[in-house]
């Protein structure tokens, strides 16, 4: 929001202040100030020029020599190329010496031959932006007012000798969207009542309902829609102060009643649309859902295909306005316009919000809608409108707006008592200090004993419960003056829950393994929601994303891992090991009526090299079993080895089949580990990556938390060694449970040292060699003992395996 100094000089008294100082004193009090800017800071020299003669230059033919009365004893002569250059007018001059747009100075000189004693200057050479000059002086120069007096500075005649604030309106300071709340807000920062003086408004005899009928289809998506009726009206520009205000604001002029409109918008913060009357095609208007693949074409010349949630304007037939938004093209306001239609209304905020994102239309009609306006000044906007138009463009207003719905606001009430305000800010404030900031805000209230109740007037529809009120109450009394207070009552000490605690002992164990934490965000695709999830699950969708990419909440983490390591690696960065502690969103019923269920998980994304080349090491990539070593060294940190079973997979379409594992706690699946499948990792431009997920919840769950000591035994262990052939889709897991299963209690240990594949066993097998140690912590243990323990591994081996023992 642009505010102009000088604008709410008129509203508001600020004799006193600075700009730099109302700025200051805003930042202080709640609304942020961007900055102030000076449109006439760095330029310099300029002045206004009368163009007395302007002849065609003799060796150019889009040159012109004009003859310039710039306030001296003589005419200066100054070469223009501008197309739209002629003699009696008033220009903007900069004199030799002058400073322009981005620090240019002007010098004598000559073109073609002819002397140049200065430049004509357009608008956009004074660092107006070319989005706001007037259409008619967009390819050429400025013409000033004809009553500008020649050698006088310009910027009083373009207002650029004023201070423009720009604010950084948050949606709930939306009544700051327009200058009458602005200065309401600077009126209670510095005691005053703003003073509005608005346009009286005179009507015919003549009532508008002979001229045109209002209908609409949904009054709670439209609860206020009116229009006036302005006959006989001249489509003209704007006057210069006019014109002036709009450009300050950053607002293109058009003509003398969208300006008008513009004006009210920025005064009132009230959107207002005019159509030509004798262009809508009707004597009527009806406002309602759009029909599916019905089109209109908008004032950008664009055609737009509609759908039942766009709310439109209509004739009673076709649509003329995307109600909130932008207007049609047929009905706008044209040069040969004499009657106007000027259409004042409420719209339900979320339904212009989703026509402005469908449409990608972000205009400041459909930005005001969205955050709110007030209800009390519909009407008294448009009569204002209307009341301007028919004085800018010579128009006669007819009796009556036609209304089509209508609201009563009311004031909201509020109640609170002077200790709850006080004990809130720290502070000491009397009866009278508070009743003196109700008073500067303008919220009339009664007192009884120490409890006030307020009243909100409807064009602060952000405040309606106590912390409102608080708030308001240390704005006025300012942010800064708030003491500083340390908590009272007692204290306990803190301490983590069992879960913190687990967690962070995990962390420790992760992190010294080498990983660095990822927080990736909750919000994706839902594609990517989609991937290697642990249980089926439909998305949890948001409503109204910001973007697609943030549209699904997730359902894993290892999406948002990789979308870390492929923003790495595009870097440079090669070798990275990721892992994140975080939720995951299941929805188990109907997701537009269940809050879905958050779950909260463990994951790990590993790829490029453990050990880099250098001069006496060779590369070594990561595989699938440092991802798994890390897993077992979590799982030994928790207690919990003996239980966890890692088994093939090929479930997960998003891993490679050959080399995955789901994870189990005896028969409970609280895991998995494997291989991002090469096509996938194409799909997220990463190289070999190996990622693990677990349910941290269920980990936890488990988890022992305790640790066992016990002494070194002082009997030698003893090792033996066994082969086997078995088919190759036994897993290694499978051996060591059928070992394990019957080798008795002084088993302490299976490993497995070689596996081999290849032409010198039979197709379809695979040879594997594991150790076992057995360990008697009481005695030394016999050959006969071991031998006894071994021959029931053999046996069970080959009963439940049928395993060839080599």
């Amino acid at each position: 929001m642009f505010v102009s100094y000088k604008w709410l000089n008129e509203l508001v008294d600020l004799g006193s202040v600075t700009p730099n100082e109302l700025a200051d004193k805003m930042s202080v009090t709640g609304i942020e100030v961007e900055g102030v800017t000076v449109p006439e800071a760095g330029l310099k020299n300029l002045v206004v020029g009368n163009v007395v003669e302007c002849i065609d230059h003799p060796d150019s033919d889009h040159l012109h020599v004009c003859q310039v009365d710039v306030g001296g004893e003589e005419l200066s002569q100054i070469v223009c190329g501008a197309p739209n250059i002629k003699a009696g007018v008033k220009v903007i001059v900069a004199l030799p010496g002058a400073r322009i747009k981005d620090n240019v100075k002007i010098k004598k000189g000559k073109m073609r031959g002819q002397v140049s004693n200065g430049m004509i200057c357009s608008l956009q050479e004074l660092g107006i932006s070319d989005s706001v000059v007037p259409k008619e002086y967009s390819e050429g120069i400025y013409y000033l007012p004809a009553d500008a007096t020649p050698g006088e500075s310009v910027f009083p005649y373009l207002e650029m000798d004023d201070s423009i604030i720009e604010l950084s309106i948050t949606p709930n300071r939306a009544d700051a969207l327009s200058m009458r709340g602005v200065a309401y807000e600077v009126g209670a920062i510095y005691n005053q009542t703003p003073k509005f003086s608005d346009e009286v408004l005179v009507e015919s005899d003549q009532p508008a309902s002979e001229k045109i009928a209002v209908r609409v289809t949904d009054e709670q998506l439209v609860p206020a829609y009116q229009v006036r009726i302005i006959e006989d009206v001249t489509i003209a520009p704007s006057p210069v102060w006019l014109q002036n205000r709009l450009m300050n604001a950053g607002i293109r002029p058009i003509n003398n009643v969208v300006d008008v409109t513009n004006y009210i918008l920025l005064l009132f913060g009230q959107p207002l649309h005019a159509f030509d009357y004798d262009r809508i095609g009707s004597k009527e208007i009806v406002v309602r859902q759009a029909t599916d693949k019905e089109e209109l074409v908008t004032l950008d010349g664009e055609t737009r295909v509609l759908s039942p949630e766009s709310l439109v304007i209509t004739n009673g037939e076709k649509p003329i306005a995307l109600a909130g938004v932008m207007g049609g093209l047929d009905s706008e306001i044209v040069p040969e316009t004499t009657t106007v239609a000027l259409e004042a209304a409420l719209f339900d905020p979320i339904s212009i919000r989703r026509s402005a994102k469908q449409f990608h239309l972000r205009s400041e009609s459909s930005a005001r809608f969205e955050k709110g306006i007030n209800q009390a000044t519909v009407a008294q906007a448009c009569d204002v409108a209307a009341a301007m138009i028919a004085k800018l463009a010579g128009g006669t207003v007819l009796k009556e707006a036609v209304v089509a719905s209508h609201v009563e606001p009311k004031d909201v009430t509020v109640s609170i008592k002077l200790d709850r305000i006080n004990r809130y800010l720290g502070t000491s404030l009397s009866l009278a200090g508070v009743g003196g900031i109700f008073d500067a805000l303008g919220f009339a209230y009664e007192l009884t004993g120490e409890e006030y109740t307020v009243s909100i007037p409807p064009r602060r529809w952000d405040i309606s419960i106590e912390a409102d009120i608080i708030e308001e109450v240390a704005r006025i009394y300012g942010y800064d003056r708030l003491p500083s207070t340390l908590p009272t009552g007692e204290t306990v000490a803190g301490a983590l829950t069992r879960s913190q605690r687990i967690t962070r002992a995990i962390r420790n164990v992760i992190e010294g393994a080498g990983f660095s934490e990822a927080i990736s965000y909750a919000l994706t695709t839902e594609k990517k929601s989609n991937q290697f999830t642990m249980q089926a699950s439909e998305p949890t969708r948001l409503d109204w994303p910001m973007t697609e990419d943030r549209a699904v909440l997730r359902m894993n983490l290892i999406s948002g891992l990789l979308d870390d390591l492929a923003y790495n690696i595009a870097r440079k960065n090669q070798s990275l090991a990721f892992y994140e502690v975080g939720r995951v969103f299941y929805q188990a019923g109907n997701p537009k009526k269940e809050l879905p269920k958050e779950e909260t998980h463990l994951a790990f994304a590993l790829t490029g090299e453990i050990k880099s080349k250098d001069w006496q090491t060779k590369p070594q990539a990561v595989d699938f079993y440092q991802l798994k070593g890390v897993l077992e060294t979590l799982f030994d940190s928790l207690s919990l080895t003996k239980a966890i079973r890692f088994v093939a997979t090929d479930a997960i379409a998003e891993l490679h089949p050959g080399r995955t594992a789901d994870i189990y706690y005896e028969d409970h699946r609280i895991g998995f580990i494997g291989q991002v499948h090469p096509a996938t990792a194409k799909e997220y431009d990463i190289a070999e990556t190996y990622v693990a997920e677990l349910n941290l919840e269920a980990v936890i769950a488990l988890s022992v938390g305790e640790v066992r000591y016990q002494s070194v035994s002082k009997y030698p262990s003893v090792s033996r060694d066994i082969a086997m052939l078995v088919k190759d889709d036994v897993a290694n897991q499978d051996v060591v449970d059928a070992i394990q299963a019957v080798a008795g209690k002084y088993l302490t240990q299976v490993k497995i040292f070689d596996v081999y594949q290849g032409s010198s066993i039979e197709k379809g097998m695979k040879s594997l060699a594991y150790s076992l140690t057995f360990s008697n912590p009481e005695t030394t243990l016999t050959d006969e003992e071991i031998q006894k323990a071994m021959q029931k591994v053999e046996k069970n081996l080959q009963e439940s395996l049928k395993a060839v023992i080599r």
